[in-house]
């Protein structure tokens, strides 16, 4: 079975930092575009950031550029979030996501991590 389960969320203060990683099985890791996406109550789902199957390129929302990193381990099956500067407006439920469309179309989700940011 397919699986993507995320961890590393909580409560941080603003300026604080947080690792979020997501862990998965059951399909081939290596050959998926790994992304974060993350949604908050009433919003719309945005995507946060995005790393190619082999790590080389990565794509970050304006909103985070600077801020976050993502990267993946392939010999482990894991993508990670690193968030730094953390701010309110990036509280949100995290959700990892696993997306291949040659040679055939996929698109796997996790449950989902909440990161919350407050004083």
């Amino acid at each position: 079975q397919v699986q993507l389960v995320e961890s590393g969320g909580g409560l941080v203060q603003p300026g604080g930092s947080l690792r979020l990683s997501c862990t998965t099985s059951g399909f081939t890791f290596s050959s998926f575009l790994m992304s974060w996406y993350r949604q908050a109550p009433g919003k719309e789902r945005e995507l946060v950031a995005s790393i190619t199957p082999a790590g080389r390129y990565t794509n970050f929302a304006d909103s985070v550029k600077g801020r976050f990193t993502i990267s993946r381990d392939n010999a482990k099956n894991t993508v990670f979030l690193q968030m730094n500067s953390l701010k309110p407006d990036d509280t949100a439920v995290y959700l990892c996501n696993a997306n291949q469309n040659v040679p055939r179309k996929y698109d796997y989700w996790g449950q989902g991590t909440q990161v919350t940011v407050s004083s």
